[in-house]
C-alpha cells in the first residue's frame, strides 16, 4: 500500500487544497514535484485543513491496564481494539510527516524561494528531504503490518466468541474439568493452543424432515401465478400438493393425487372453484372433499387438504400437525420501495444448503466475478454484526443488511449507489437502494422451490418497460448459476460423508446460527435461541 492507498484508507481526500489555478513547473533531479499557487500567486495554507484530518487523539493515556493479568476473551478483545485504535492514530501521524515533508519540497522548489538559495544548497535541502520522506514512507508500511496483525488477532478473539456459541457442538472429546482447571492459570497463548475445535455435523444422506419442523407458515407461490382458472403443483416435505382457487376466489391446498386412482390432479382443469381429475373427472373443493363421481353414485371420499390463506400477495400453507399460528408473518419490501419482478425456480439442492450460501456473504468476490460483485476487492477482513440474541445485522464492509426469518426466508437491503465499488459499512449511507427476497421451501431431500421477489427503491419507470420481467429473470438466473455448481459439489461430498461446516470462522455468523436454530426445532425445545 502506498501513501495514497494509505490516506485513503483513513477516509483522507486525494486532494487537500481547495480548487485553484496551477502551473506546474518542471525540476531537474531525482524526484517530479510542482508548486501549487493561488489566484492571487502565493502559496495556499493547508495546515488548517489538516489540522481537522489528523488531529486526533493520542489513544495511550486509555490503554488497558492488563499487563501481566490472566485474560478473558472481553478483555482480549478490549486489549485487541486499542491496538487497532493506537494503530489508527500512529499511521495517521505518519501520513502527517510525509504531508508536510511534501509541503516543504514544495517550498523548496518555489521559484520565489529559488531566487534566495543556490543550487548547492536546494539539491543539500532536496537530499534531506528525500531521507526524511523515506524514512516516513518505511515507518508507514510499518504501521501497515502492525494493523495487519492487530486485525488478525482480532479477527482471532472473535472466532474463540464464536467457538463459545458452539460448545455444545464438538467432535473433539475433551475432559471439561481438567481443561477448565489447567487452562485458568495459562497465558492467552498457550489456551490459543489447547482450545479444541469445535464444528457443526452436517454430513452424510440427507435425513427425513422432522415432523416439528412443518409446524411453521410457509409461502409457496406468489398471488400473481395463482389465476382463477389455474393451478400450481408443488412438493413441499416430500409430499405433492396443488394448489388452486375455490368458487370464492380464495385459494386452497390439496394432495396433488386422487383418491380413486392416484392419478395427479394437476393433469386435469379447474372448473367452478373444483379441480377435477383427468382420469374419470373426479372433482375435489379447496378443503379436500369431492363434490362429483361422474358415472357412479356419489361417495363420501376426501384427500388431504391443508391450511392456505393468502396475504400481501403471497399464497401460505401450514404443512405441520399442530394447530396453525395465529399470524402470518410479512414479507413485505421496505416502505418506499417498488416489487419489479416475482420469479419461482426449482433447484436440485436441498434446502439447507441453499440457505447456508444465502446467508453468507464473505464468498461474493471469489464466486459472483461476472454479476453483482465484479469489480470488488478482496476486504482483509469480513464480518458480520448482529445482536447477541438475533437474526439479523449488517456486513461489514459490504453495504448490506440482511435477516434470517424462520423458517426458511431471507431478506436482504442492498446499497447500490456506486455498483461495483463498496461505499461505506451500512446500507443506509446510500442513496439507492435494492431489497430482496429468497424463500427456500423444503421440496424434498435434494430439491428446493425457491421464490424471489425483488424491490427497488428508486426507478419506477422499469416496472412498466416491455420485457422487463425477462430481464430480471435472466440476471438472477446468472447469479444463482454461480452458486449452484458450487453448492451442488457441496451436496455431493455431503452425500458421501464429508461434513459441510467442518471448521466455521466468524463471518460464517449468520449461517451458523441458523443451522443452531434448525437443530433446536428439531430437539423440540421450547425456546427457540436467537428469536427474541
Amino acid at each position: 500500500m502506498n501513501a495514497v492507498a494509505t490516506a485513503s484508507a483513513l477516509s483522507l481526500p486525494i486532494s487537500l487544497s481547495r480548487p485553484s489555478k496551477f502551473n506546474p513547473r518542471k525540476v531537474k533531479g531525482s524526484i517530479g514535484v510542482f508548486a501549487v499557487f493561488g489566484e492571487d500567486g502565493g502559496s495556499i495554507d493547508k495546515k488548517s485543513t489538516w489540522g481537522t484530518l489528523f488531529n486526533v487523539e493520542d489513544p495511550r493515556s486509555k490503554a488497558p491496564l492488563y499487563k501481566g493479568k490472566i485474560l478473558d476473551v472481553n478483555q482480549a478483545l478490549e486489549v485487541a481494539r486499542f491496538d487497532i485504535q493506537y494503530l489508527d492514530w500512529r499511521a495517521r501521524q505518519d501520513v502527517l510527516t510525509i504531508m508536510l515533508l511534501h509541503e516543504k519540497v514544495v517550498e523548496v522548489l518555489n521559484p520565489l524561494a529559488r531566487e534566495y538559495k543556490s543550487v548547492g544548497t536546494l539539491r543539500k535541502e532536496l537530499d534531506g528531504l528525500q531521507e526524511e520522506l523515506a524514512q516516513a514512507h518505511k515507518q508507514v508500511h510499518i504501521s501497515e503490518a502492525r494493523v495487519s496483525a492487530a486485525l488478525d488477532k482480532l479477527a482471532y478473539m472473535e472466532e474463540l466468541v464464536n467457538d463459545r456459541l458452539l460448545q455444545d457442538r464438538t467432535t473433539t472429546e475433551t475432559n471439561q474439568t481438567d481443561a477448565s482447571s489447567s487452562t485458568s492459570t495459562l497465558p492467552m497463548e498457550t489456551t490459543k493452543r489447547k482450545l479444541p475445535r469445535k464444528n457443526i455435523d452436517v454430513s452424510g444422506p440427507v435425513k427425513s424432515y422432522h415432523p416439528r419442523l412443518k409446524n411453521f407458515w410457509y409461502p409457496v407461490a406468489f398471488s400473481a401465478d395463482l389465476k382463477e382458472d389455474t393451478m400450481i403443483p408443488m412438493e413441499c416435505f416430500e409430499e405433492p400438493w396443488v394448489i388452486f382457487r375455490g368458487k370464492d376466489g380464495k385459494p386452497g391446498c390439496v394432495k396433488n393425487t386422487c383418491a380413486h386412482r392416484a392419478c395427479p390432479l394437476d393433469l386435469g382443469s379447474v372448473n367452478e372453484g373444483r379441480i377435477q381429475c383427468p382420469y374419470h373427472g373426479w372433482e375435489y373443493s379447496t378443503d379436500g372433499k369431492c363434490q362429483k363421481m361422474p358415472s357412479t353414485k356419489l361417495l363420501d371420499v376426501r384427500i388431504k387438504s391443508l391450511p392456505c390463506f393468502e396475504q400481501e400477495g403471497m399464497i401460505w400453507i401450514w404443512p405441520g400437525s399442530d394447530p396453525p399460528a395465529a399470524n402470518l408473518p410479512s414479507l413485505l419490501p421496505p416502505e418506499g420501495f417498488v416489487i419489479h419482478a416475482e420469479i419461482v425456480m426449482e433447484l436440485p439442492v436441498e434446502h439447507g444448503l441453499l440457505l447456508d450460501n444465502l446467508l453468507d456473504l464473505a464468498h461474493a468476490p471469489f464466486t459472483h466475478t461476472s454479476t453483482f460483485a465484479k469489480g470488488w476487492s478482496v476486504p482483509s477482513l469480513v464480518k458480520f454484526l448482529t445482536p447477541a440474541s438475533g437474526l439479523q445485522g449488517y456486513w461489514d464492509p459490504y453495504p448490506i443488511d440482511m435477516e434470517f426469518r424462520p423458517p426458511c426466508m431471507v431478506l436482504s437491503t442492498i446499497g447500490i449507489s456506486k455498483p461495483g465499488k463498496l461505499e461505506g459499512q451500512s446500507a443506509k449511507q446510500c442513496a439507492t437502494h435494492l431489497h430482496q427476497l429468497h424463500v427456500c421451501l423444503p421440496s424434498s431431500k435434494q430439491k428446493t422451490r425457491l421464490l424471489y421477489r425483488m424491490s427497488l427503491d428508486f426507478a419506477p419507470i422499469l416496472k412498466h418497460v416491455p420485457f422487463m420481467q425477462h430481464l430480471w429473470r435472466h440476471f438472477a438466473e446468472k447469479v444463482l448459476n454461480e452458486d449452484l455448481r458450487l453448492v451442488l459439489g457441496q451436496q455431493e461430498r455431503m452425500l458421501n460423508g464429508a461434513n459441510i461446516w467442518n471448521w466455521p470462522v466468524p463471518y460464517d455468523k449468520l449461517g451458523v446460527r441458523y443451522r443452531q436454530w434448525r437443530d433446536a426445532v428439531e430437539r423440540g425445545e421450547k425456546r427457540l435461541p436467537f428469536t427474541e
